[in-house]
């Protein structure tokens, strides 16, 4: 089984890929004139000037959910196992991915916002919504759907839940089928409580979970700060293969970093989408730029808090393709959570691997909560009338998955997830390049009217998208009457 599950990663996470995955997010970047970089205070403010409403959350809270899903468990392991592959320079690839990848994420969380629907009373949408109605191709649509609630039914929540269940395994030997079903009573209370539901409870965790660990990496940085200077110098020199130790990895430090990258950031990956439809917001380019800062905060925040801890430490070994040992720091210690642990045991011995435990529950926890919230809006995608029957037996497997992935073997878990995640992302940017043109024009229309000194609202067939989601009519004629 685990052959084939390389040689299905293989194909997907090819050369072609990679370099697909780069392309894009710097066409986007050059053609929404570095969005990421002109907005950035602008997408702090829109965290907080809107409201929720009977259909839709608040911007702060489908950004709490996009959050959720993009800091996970790639933060902690999948930084690991970055640097473990590709050396330190892999954490270089893994900025250079989320900045560019950055303007990715604006683009397809602006067209999630623009092909939007009500189902069931509640906003819902993502890549099978714009794929159909903007290129109106309802085969391509049917397909990504049905990828995309496969992979976050089946696929994403066993990283997630098999890396809590090993690491309340390690720290405080709690049987890992015991986790299995904790996690699953957790999930349950979100999954039947919909997605305004898993909003609030993504508010309350996320902050609170990234602020924690943050903290303890900006400790240990105030530790070495004298080493800050070199451990960039290092950084840089390793990604482009300036360092000679590591000059045996440089292929393996760009598609590690970039695939590790899209893993933990969702940057182009079609799932961030589902959350930021869900917001309820006067321009679909507001929930854009949210959901573009949240690639920031994962990435070139908690993602380089946990390589600077680790980099600080020298916590990590450094394998070639052959399985050779070019770095060998920590003598038997296979890559992940473990360099992280290690990594917090060097300053604090007495609870560091309760600490990452802790931590990566919580990171794991919400994270798949959003896979669930993203296997429900495809279903409700597919079933285009209410089947409460078919939507219980989804969520029962989704449990039942989650279970058996928290007793399974970590190499399986991943590789699984990798192919889940390689399959979405495929599909979505080229979906997201075809229908760059409508978010293109919102983007124009939204600088226009904020250089009026206007607060943004959304007309579409003002501006030429004729074919955007009819509830912006009603959205509009709400706001007119409030």
């Amino acid at each position: 089984m685990e052959e084939i599950i390389k040689l299905l990663n293989d194909l997907i996470w090819s050369n072609i890929f990679i370099a697909l995955c780069l392309c894009a997010g710097l066409y986007f970047t050059i053609t929404t004139g570095f969005v990421q970089v002109r907005y950035f205070r602008h997408m702090i403010k829109l965290l907080f000037t809107e409201g929720s409403s009977d259909k839709g959350v608040s911007p702060f809270q489908a950004f709490s959910m996009a959050i959720a899903g993009r800091v996970g468990v790639g933060n902690i392991v999948g930084v690991a196992t970055a640097i473990a592959a590709g050396g330190p320079g892999a954490i270089f690839w893994m900025w250079a991915i989320a900045f560019l990848g950055s303007a990715s994420a604006f683009i397809e969380s602006t067209l999630a916002q623009i092909y939007k629907v009500d189902k069931n009373g509640q906003y819902v949408g993502g890549p099978a919504f714009y794929i159909e109605k903007g290129m109106k191709s309802k085969a391509f649509a049917l397909f990504f759907s049905i990828v995309t609630m496969i992979s976050c039914a089946l696929f994403l929540p066993s990283i997630q839940s098999n890396s809590i269940a090993v690491s309340m395994h390690d720290a405080f030997s709690v049987p890992t089928w015991v986790s299995g079903i904790g996690i699953c009573l957790f999930l349950g209370f979100a999954v039947f409580g919909g997605a305004k539901k898993m909003g609030l409870i993504a508010q309350v965790i996320v902050p609170f979970m990234a602020t924690a660990y943050i903290l303890m990496a900006i400790v240990i940085i105030s530790f070495n700060i004298q080493e800050v200077p070199s451990i960039f110098a290092l950084i840089f020199r390793s990604a482009f293969n300036l360092e000679s130790a590591f000059s045996g990895v440089f292929g393996a430090a760009i598609a590690w970093g970039v695939k590790r990258g899209i893993y933990s950031n969702e940057a182009g990956q079609g799932t961030a989408p589902h959350a930021a439809a869900a917001s309820e917001t006067s321009h679909p380019v507001k929930q854009g730029l949210v959901q573009a800062f949240s690639v920031y905060v994962d990435t070139l925040f908690v993602c380089t808090a946990t390589a600077l801890m680790i980099l600080f430490t020298n916590s990590y070994n450094v394998i070639d393709e052959s399985g050779k040992y070019i770095v060998e720091n920590m003598p038997g210690v296979d890559a992940g959570a473990t360099y992280t642990v290690k990594a917090v045991a060097t300053h604090f011995p007495m609870f560091a691997s309760q600490f990452i435990a802790i931590a990566l529950t919580f990171f794991a926890i919400t994270t798949a909560m959003s896979y669930v919230f993203i296997a429900e809006s495809n279903f409700e995608y597919l079933s285009k009338k209410k089947n409460i029957i078919l939507r219980w037996i989804m969520r029962l497997i989704i449990l039942g998955s989650v279970f058996f992935a928290s007793i399974n073997e970590p190499s399986i878990a991943w590789g699984i997830g990798d192919i889940g995640v390689g399959a979405m992302a495929w599909i979505n940017i080229i979906a997201i390049f075809i229908l760059r043109k409508p978010a293109l024009k919102a983007l124009k229309d939204y600088v226009k009217q904020r250089k009026e000194g206007k607060d943004p609202i959304f007309e579409p067939r003002k501006i030429g998208i004729d074919n955007a989601s009819e509830e912006w009519d009603k959205i509009n004629e709400r706001r007119a009457h409030e």
